[in-house]
């Protein structure tokens, strides 16, 4: 099989454990013929970061998520001061960026393969119930050869060999040219805007005349 490039979208590292953890991950996709790509990590570009993304999530068949704590708080409330304010402990976050590129990859169709550290706050695309299977685990080495992720894995891995590779995001009307703009067209939107501007420069002759007749 060819190999197949494959988003991961994972923050920065915060301590070697955690590195080691995501390039454990990087190295268990390269030996499945997959090749990772990540931005600010192995990707880089001088374009804005939601650009870069995008365009890197075009050239891909699947995306990653590997969430990993970046933000703790001992204690904290969730709607302070209303009537359903909730008291809060040990709460760990990943970077925002985790839900971002993992929505637009969803809209992409890509295949979602989820890893999430035990002990994030499970929320948005990060909890179970959505059309992937979230992964909970200890980011450790050894969580990478559990029954468990070598079935998600290969599972994952087979939706985006049975896939087609999904097409660049398509253009808007301001970024096509006259060609592209007239091929894209039925015979019946094509005839209806030769009739109108058939119309148009009848119209605009009629005027003429009547403004510069004799």
């Amino acid at each position: 099989m060819n190999e197949l490039n494959v988003f991961v979208s994972v923050g920065g590292t915060a301590t070697e454990q955690q590195e080691a953890f995501v390039r454990a991950v990087e190295d268990r996709l390269r030996s499945e013929g997959l090749i990772p790509h990540t931005v600010g990590r192995n990707t880089f570009s001088a374009d804005a970061p939601l650009r870069t993304v995008t365009e890197l999530l075009a050239k891909c068949s699947g995306t990653v998520v590997i969430a990993l704590e970046r933000q703790y708080f001992a204690s904290g409330a969730e709607k302070r001061g209303g009537p359903k304010e909730l008291a809060l402990t040990d709460i760990k976050l990943p970077t925002p960026w985790n839900q971002i590129e993992a929505a637009m990859a969803y809209t992409r169709g890509h295949p979602l393969l989820v890893i999430v550290e035990n002990g994030i706050k499970s929320e948005g695309l990060l909890e179970r119930g959505n059309d992937w299977y979230v992964q909970w685990v200890k980011p450790e080495v050894a969580a990478l050869n559990s029954a468990e992720f070598n079935g998600v894995l290969a599972s994952w891995k087979q939706q985006m060999i049975q896939s087609p590779k999904k097409a660049a995001l398509p253009k808007t009307p301001s970024d096509l040219t006259v060609g592209e703009l007239i091929g894209g067209l039925k015979p019946t939107q094509l005839w209806s805007i030769l009739v109108a501007l058939a119309a148009l420069v009848a119209g605009a002759f009629a005027l003429g005349g009547k403004l510069f007749g004799g």
